[in-house]
């Protein structure tokens, strides 16, 4: 099947604030959304952000910058290193291009995975995933730091014997416990083979350290889990321990691969990095692989759910294999040439849009 694809598959609480939708709160998706211009987002949101601005007025830039980077990343994956499948956490709302906008305009039959926990995002979802008709869009709603329902619902849509690139971009920086954060990078590292790559982003500490520190404590004061976290340099180049960087290594996000003097030079407040899974990654987490329980018996939710893909039920679809090219859709003599597909959790039947 190609086209569009969503699952809801989501805990009480996620990485990026606690379940459900609340307008009086602010949301980072919601104030990143108002950094960029957009106008999906509310006055709690506005306010937080205005809050922000305040203490570091270049942070709307270096929200931008961010977006920069997740365009030229994605675009060298795809481009020049062949990769087909991107698994996209932390997506955020909608804002041009989007990963699957940036890869299938390179390579149409790519698949694109979006995670995120905001129900706001799923409420965006028929803007968001608009692929092509002949890759995989599709939407995941989990919390980042449930890797094994994250990965189980992934492979719905992915192939976890071929590449993926993983992307994490200003998203690790709401995980504020650095063993927490670094179990996370290994074991989605650990589901994927040899080939893949790692794509991070992360909100810095060491640049600009006063007023990133005051820009920081401001926000956490109207975000809901207050959990925003800046790291150092050092700190964030941990997170790609065993893997092969790519040049030019961790550096500012305008800093990697700038198409100009200009982008290369622009403000921003975030590191970020590119590197590639060798055929032996040695990373200390986890030492079993994914899917295996670490002791007898069967396991409880989370980190030691089934291996993606092993798991069936009403919450999932199947999709074509990425081996072969998938077959046309169904609807491929409509006027749009598009199939987009909502598999509620609830069970409902399909929908299509």
């Amino acid at each position: 099947m190609a086209g569009v694809i969503a699952f809801r598959a989501t805990g009480d609480e996620g990485s990026r604030g606690p379940g459900g939708f609340d307008a009086k709160v602010a949301a980072p998706a919601r104030v990143y959304d108002y950094w960029l211009g957009g106008k999906d987002n509310f006055a709690a949101d506005r306010i937080a952000g205005e809050a922000a601005i305040d203490a570091y007025p270049a942070i709307r830039i270096s929200a931008r910058a961010n977006r920069g980077f997740l365009m030229r990343t994605v675009s060298y994956l795809a481009g020049e290193r062949g990769i087909r499948q991107f698994l996209d956490i932390g997506a955020g709302l909608p804002a041009w291009p989007n990963t699957h906008e940036i890869a299938q305009s390179i390579a149409p039959h790519s698949r694109i995975v979006y995670v995120d926990n905001d129900p706001m995002v799923l409420s965006h979802a028929r803007a968001l995933l608009s692929g092509t008709p002949h890759g995989i869009t599709a939407y995941v709603e989990a919390d980042l730091r449930d890797t094994a329902a994250v990965l189980t619902r992934a492979a719905q849509a992915l192939d976890f014997t071929r590449p993926v690139a993983i992307l994490l971009l200003a998203v690790l920086d709401h995980v504020p416990g650095l063993d927490q954060a670094r179990r996370i990078v290994a074991r989605l590292l650990a589901a994927v083979p040899p080939g893949s790559f790692l794509v991070i982003s992360h909100a810095a500490s060491d640049i600009d350290p006063d007023e990133t520190a005051e820009m920081i404590g401001r926000l956490n004061e109207h975000l809901a889990e207050g959990n925003f976290t800046g790291r150092p340099r050092d700190v964030v180049a941990r997170f790609f321990d065993g893997l092969d960087p790519v040049a030019p290594g961790v550096v500012k996000v305008t800093q990697w691969h700038p198409r100009s003097e200009l982008e290369a030079r622009g403000p921003a407040s975030l590191w970020g990095g590119v590197a590639r899974k060798p055929q032996t990654c040695r990373r200390a987490e986890p030492t079993r692989k994914p899917g295996q329980h670490s002791r007898p018996g069967p396991g409880p939710r989370g980190d030691d759910d089934p291996a993606p893909g092993n798991q069936q039920g009403p919450d999932f679809m199947s999709v074509t294999s990425p081996r072969q090219p998938p077959p046309a859709p169904a609807t491929a003599a409509l006027p749009h040439h598009r199939v987009r597909t909502w598999m509620r959790s609830n069970g409902e039947s399909a929908k299509t849009w």
